[in-house]
């Protein structure tokens, strides 16, 4: 079991360096979302971030992300690229995506994730106007409103 104090403190570290990174370049949203991650990874059992560089481990909370939520993609507001991460925290791009990935993995972050996708991704979500009936995938907006309020209400209940 890892030292609880060495725990808080480097978990600490990266959320004050995913916020520098989100407030120059992102915004309070994703700075909330990389927070959330950051104390999500820090109760795990074995903590990933006590070992490697933190520089590292912020730039791949940060592409997680962002991966999931179009960050990368310039059609999309807030954007940011690859190399603006690397950049900031002094890493490289492929080390910054393959503990990324580790990361993504680990939570099983997707896109639409419910826990980790920003609220405009939340709203565009293509798959939120559909339900699953009888192994058959409707829309739920052809479906009789207190069928429809059910569905509703069983997903809020799973947030």
């Amino acid at each position: 079991m890892e030292d609880k104090a060495v725990v808080r403190e480097k978990m600490q570290q990266l959320i004050e360096m995913t916020a520098g990174f989100c407030d120059k370049y992102l915004d309070e949203e994703y700075k909330e979302l990389c927070e959330k991650l950051i104390r999500k990874m820090a109760r795990k059992r074995s903590v990933p971030f006590l070992y490697g560089r933190m520089e590292i481990w912020a730039a791949a909370v940060i592409h997680a992300i962002g991966s999931i939520n179009f960050l990368f993609d310039p059609s999309f507001e807030p954007y940011a690229s690859l190399s603006d991460i690397a950049n900031y925290f002094g890493t490289s791009k492929s080390t910054t995506t393959q503990k990324s990935k580790l990361i993504r993995d680990m939570f099983k972050m997707r896109y639409w994730d419910r826990e980790f996708s920003t609220t405009h991704m939340m709203e565009h979500n293509p798959f939120s106007k559909l339900a699953m009936i009888d192994g058959f995938i409707v829309g739920i907006d052809s479906l009789p409103p207190e069928l429809r309020e059910t569905i509703q209400r069983d997903r809020n209940q799973e947030e």
